[in-house]
């Protein structure tokens, strides 16, 4: 078996996807964020944790240390000429010290959920400009 036969890719949870959907469209002005994990198990990306307004550093005192997971954040961001901004940024952290297999199930499933949330800003290892490191 080759690397690509043992990929694995895994959906989405139903109830995860609507509430992505909501989020999107959300009308609040403070910064959130919804973490996401994969269930091994069941072999879906589920809902870890969600929080209103946290900032970047909370958000990133959140995460684990050695185990990977997708967040959706939606920030407030000023532009240069004055107008503020809410974008989505969805991050992909994947620590040092991640088990490979789980590096690997998160790798391969980190497309699918950007396609089935209908994300455009996607930031890898932690690398988002509300995070300060874009």
């Amino acid at each position: 078996m080759n690397a690509s036969e043992s990929l694995v890719v895994c959906d989405v949870a139903e109830d995860l996807v609507e509430k992505l959907r909501k989020f999107r469209f959300r009308k609040e002005t403070n910064n959130a964020a919804i973490i996401m994990k994969i269930d091994k198990d069941k072999q879906l990306v589920v809902l870890d944790e969600e929080h209103e307004g946290i900032s970047p550093d909370e958000l990133k005192d959140e995460l684990p240390e050695r185990q990977p997971r997708f967040i959706v954040y939606s920030y407030k961001y000023q532009h240069e000429d004055g107008r503020v901004s809410y974008p989505l940024c969805f991050i992909f952290s994947s620590p040092v010290g991640c088990k490979p297999e789980q590096q690997m199930m998160y790798a391969g499933s980190k497309n699918k959920l950007v396609q089935t949330a209908e994300l455009t800003k996607v930031c890898e290892e932690t690398a988002c400009p509300a995070l300060g490191v874009c």
